[in-house]
């Protein structure tokens, strides 16, 4: 079978698709068909190693995990003899975040807690972008405790044009918020057609720094300091990060939790992150049937260009999702 593998850290020139083994089952283990599988930010984080104090789990020279791709939607081709939840035939999709990777394949195999039913009516590109960005757009409006945006929140999405962005924007409107996005002058109209009520330019306006205050401030990736997002928060406000540079990563680490407990605003990393869950999956599923949660497919790549649709999302060039269809 075909699939996309890297043996080194870098960009998405360093991924090549390689005829390998296709995989078995055992165990408790399912193969299943790949018929959709999504770009996301964190494929490219996997690729380059960063930031770079995970590598201490990834592999510090070069790359544990040689295989790629995150979000898959497919069918299911084998199971092994201890499957209790699955058969074949049927349709599943998965985040193989924590299983090893491998969704820019023909196949993937993971055990079967990695997966879950799609809904009828649900498609296979459809599918394939929740997994991972919808689960982090959900889960990055709710904390640990449950607490979650409310009707007339103000509600700050730093990041809105991407992967989880474009979830994340749709969802807060659902909830009843008022929303800022921010991103690229040139996506503004993509991002008020998603709802936001309010767009800022990140190449002229610092969202820190305009005097407004919010009551939950969703960075998907922070490149202010942790200090000028506290700032922007109301009394009582919630800053999550998902991502960002080394730097802000380390601070929302390291100072999130002091400034939390010295304040009367809550920030930080969101460490509650439960990747694929699969309550917050059926969830996802069926906020798009009823029609209130649209994935936003900009464009779809065979596998054979996995390197271009890497290269599209790296360049900051996607509106909403990218897809790689295996077959």
């Amino acid at each position: 079978m075909k699939a996309a593998v890297r043996d080194r850290y870098g960009g998405p020139e360093v991924v090549a698709v390689r005829d390998v083994e296709r995989p078995e089952a055992g165990g408790d283990g399912v193969v299943v068909r790949v018929v959709a599988a999504s770009v996301n930010r964190a494929d490219l984080d996997f690729l380059y190693g960063i930031p770079t104090f995970a590598r201490v789990g990834t592999g510090l020279r070069v790359p544990r995990v040689k295989a790629v791709g995150v979000d898959m939607a497919g069918v299911v081709d084998a199971v092994g003899p201890d499957v209790t939840r699955f058969k074949s035939g049927d349709r599943v999709f998965a985040d193989l975040y924590p299983f090893s990777h491998g969704a820019f394949a023909d196949y993937a195999s993971a055990p079967q807690r990695a997966f879950a039913p799609i809904p009828g009516g649900l498609s296979f590109g459809q599918a394939a972008t929740l997994p991972h960005s919808g689960i982090l757009a959900l889960q990055g409006l709710r904390r640990r405790n449950g607490r979650t945006v409310g009707p007339g929140d103000r509600v700050l999405i730093d990041g809105a044009s991407g992967n989880v962005g474009p979830f994340a924007v749709q969802i807060a409107k659902d909830l009843g918020a008022e929303v800022t996005a921010v991103c690229s002058a040139d996506k503004a109209d993509f991002v008020r057609s998603l709802g936001a009520d309010h767009v800022l330019d990140y190449r002229t306006t610092d969202p820190t720094q305009t005097g407004q205050r919010y009551d939950w401030i969703l960075a998907v990736a922070s490149y202010h300091r942790l200090l000028g997002y506290r700032r922007a928060l109301r009394p009582g406000g919630v800053f999550v990060t998902l991502g960002g540079t080394t730097r802000s990563l380390v601070e929302s680490l390291a100072l999130g939790p002091l400034l939390t407990l010295v304040g009367r605003r809550q920030v930080g990393m969101m460490l509650w992150w439960k990747p694929f869950d699969h309550a917050d999956a059926a969830t996802l599923a069926r906020l798009v049937l009823e029609g209130r949660l649209t994935p936003v497919i900009d464009r779809t790549y065979p596998l054979e260009q996995v390197v271009d649709a890497l290269q599209f999302v790296d360049a900051n060039r996607a509106k909403g999702k990218v897809l790689v269809t295996p077959q």
